[in-house]
């Protein structure tokens, strides 16, 4: 049934075809307590749209059922056949490491990492198995958001260093045969943007239809959209007369992608970038930048179901796939150039409408489902079921054909970190480390590691509020003081999300390493114990089973291009293989913290690696790799 014929009375088996209602459905089946495969069942498919909120104890309502059907016309029906040939390219076999530059090395003692630090660490990378840098942004700043606030295109931030700087960044990542990746942040602007401000100055400024303006009254905001940072997402501008909206911070101002000059400016400034050498870029919130024509409110359910008001008119906006092609053509055009979506909300059938090879759109996405538990949020304390992480990978694996291509992450810049979140007990770090590792580089998708996770960084110990810099924390602390919640309470929630869990200084020794001055932020100490200087030459370390696995992989087309079996075993366990031609290897991994028992493979397997005892059961949090003798 095509989406434009799709109504209320529509059946779930004709909403599950559709790549954006079969996500929305599994999705739902999830949040409450059902499997995916759910949706697959006779009896359910043959169940009226229209009964969903009975059907999920009114978690959902109408309002919900009609946003579900409107939203589905403006997404293409189709996703391309499975049967696409497979498409090999550098960054399919490559292994991604994201850097915090704020964090990562400090080349002059002033407590800020910089581009020069960075430089002075390129050969750690090489020698790790590192084949492209991924940047976080180091555009020039007021630094509200630490960069994601972007002031200037086309300069570097005076604390990172200069243009000369990231020249030789460049050139000494190309020498050593990796490649850089930028961060690429066009949701929004900082409001000191030049743009931004000469819409602020001039009403009749053609940069004022850069952004949302809406002329209106300081105590009545145009919408009841809501800020992923707190609060409302618009912003009152007494000098203008007008609100305007930022999704993110109150200095980050939305961008109107409808604008066919502001499409233009990004375009050249893309391209301004490519000439001097970035090699791709990840695309910050970029499914965000198509909006409902209109800004129509948002379901009070739906944000309450997912958080934040209005989304349903922004996750998947009406021109979004034509804005991507557009990019893709005019900045991306070079088919060596990487272009990587972050794209929250988005599940696997949608996201082969962003990546599928004939889409001529994106190559990969970064999906955050598979960093909580369903029901979960970020800021939830609780111990992680990597029993759903089993069934997440598996669905994806299952899914992506050889014509999709997906990324492999558990730590970046905006979550905690996940070896804590799956088990926060020192004793099982390392163990848990491993494994995740071990997934990473042993699944099918190009691995991202961000600093500190190939030496098993946790998450810190932070005892007051005033230690954090990052202002979502600070903004949620306030938001939940100003609800009336006791301080403990506030702290205990700031502290199970919070970004700078992942934001302290790289340890690189038991000094720190990081800088001879004092430290932008500073961690818990726990550097002195977990750094990558204690680590190298040790091989039960955290750093040299990463180290193994990457040379593993790259020495193997079947842990790259191979496909993906996933074999039956107990909830306990995640058995899989990976197969390209006579190459095959077995992975096996504990996902508790008990012994698990393990069917033995049979004859013509050898041990490839084990992160515990490598015979009999296996060990807490162990992971085992086979490869077939017949390979």
């Amino acid at each position: 049934m095509p989406a434009r014929d799709l109504t209320r009375r529509s059946r779930i088996r004709d909403v599950a075809r559709h790549p954006l209602g079969r996500d929305v459905i599994e999705s739902l089946a999830l949040q409450v307590g059902r499997s995916p495969r759910w949706v697959t069942n006779p009896l359910v498919g043959a169940v009226r749209l229209s009964t969903l909120p009975r059907l999920t104890g009114r978690r959902i309502d109408d309002a919900f059922v009609d946003a579900l059907v409107a939203l589905m016309r403006t997404v293409p029906d189709a996703v391309a056949p499975s049967g696409m040939p497979l498409r090999e390219a550098w960054f399919k076999e490559a292994v991604v490491y994201q850097i915090y530059p704020r964090s990562f090395q400090d080349s002059n003692g002033d407590g800020i990492g910089d581009l020069r630090g960075i430089l002075s660490r390129l050969d750690y990378l090489k020698a790790l198995g590192v084949d492209a840098v991924w940047l976080s942004p180091i555009y020039d700043s007021p630094m509200d958001d630490m960069g994601y606030d972007i002031r200037d295109y086309r300069a570097v931030l005076a604390e990172f260093g200069t243009l000369d700087d990231f020249d030789a960044l460049v050139a000494g990542l190309h020498e050593r045969g990796m490649r850089l990746i930028m961060d690429l942040v066009v949701n929004h602007t900082s409001d000191e943007h030049e743009w931004f401000q000469q819409a602020l100055a001039d009403p009749d400024s053609p940069y004022r239809d850069y952004y949302f303006f809406r002329e209106g009254e300081p105590d009545a905001a145009p919408n009841n959209w809501t800020s992923f940072f707190s609060g409302s997402a618009w912003r009152w501008f007494e000098e203008a007369g007008a609100w305007a909206l930022h999704l993110f911070s109150s200095k980050q101002m939305d961008l109107n992608w409808e604008n066919a000059a502001l499409r233009t400016e990004i375009v050249e400034m893309v391209r301004w970038w490519r000439e001097r050498g970035v090699d791709g870029f990840r695309l910050d919130v970029i499914n965000y930048i198509s909006k409902t024509p209109g800004l129509p409110p948002g379901n009070p359910l739906i944000g309450r179901l997912i958080g934040f008001t209005g989304m349903e008119h922004y996750f998947h906006g009406p021109r979004l796939h034509e804005h991507l092609k557009q990019l893709r053509a005019e900045a991306f055009d070079d088919p060596d150039c990487v272009a990587i979506g972050e794209t929250p909300g988005i599940g696997p059938q949608m996201g082969k409408l962003l990546v599928g090879d004939d889409r001529g759109e994106l190559d990969m996405i970064f999906n955050f489902e598979h960093l909580e538990n369903p029901g979960r949020t970020r800021f939830d304390d609780y111990r992680y079921d990597l029993g759903y992480l089993k069934r997440y990978y598996t669905r994806w694996q299952a899914e992506y054909g050889d014509g999709y291509w997906m990324s492999l992450f558990f730590d970046n810049h905006d979550n905690p970190r996940f070896v804590s979140k799956v088990d926060p007990r020192p004793e099982h770090r390392v163990a848990v480390a491993k494994l995740l590792a071990t997934v990473q580089f042993t699944l099918r998708g190009t691995p991202f590691l961000y600093q500190g996770q190939e030496v098993g960084a946790a998450n810190q110990g932070f005892t007051m509020l005033d230690q954090l810099r990052d202002v979502e924390s600070h903004n949620l602390a306030a938001e939940l003081t100003a609800s009336g919640v006791a301080p403990a309470e506030i702290f205990a929630r700031v502290l199970a999300g919070t970004r700078d869990h992942t934001r302290v200084p790289m340890a690189w020794d038991a000094t720190g390493g990081f800088t001879t001055g004092v430290p932008w932020i500073a961690g818990d100490g726990s550097h002195v114990e977990v750094n990558v200087a204690l680590q190298e030459g040790d091989l039960d370390s955290v750093l040299e089973w990463h180290r193994a696995l990457i040379a593993l992989r790259r020495s193997s087309r079947a842990l790259v291009y191979g496909e993906t079996i996933t074999e039956r075993s107990s909830r306990r366990v995640w058995r899989y293989r990976r197969r390209a031609g006579a190459e095959e290897f077995l992975v096996a991994l504990n996902l508790s913290d008990r012994v698990a028992r393990l069917r033995a493979p049979g004859p013509g397997w050898m041990l490839e690696r084990a992160s515990g005892p490598g015979t009999g059961p296996l060990a807490p949090y162990e992971a085992r790799v086979w490869r077939s003798s017949a390979g």
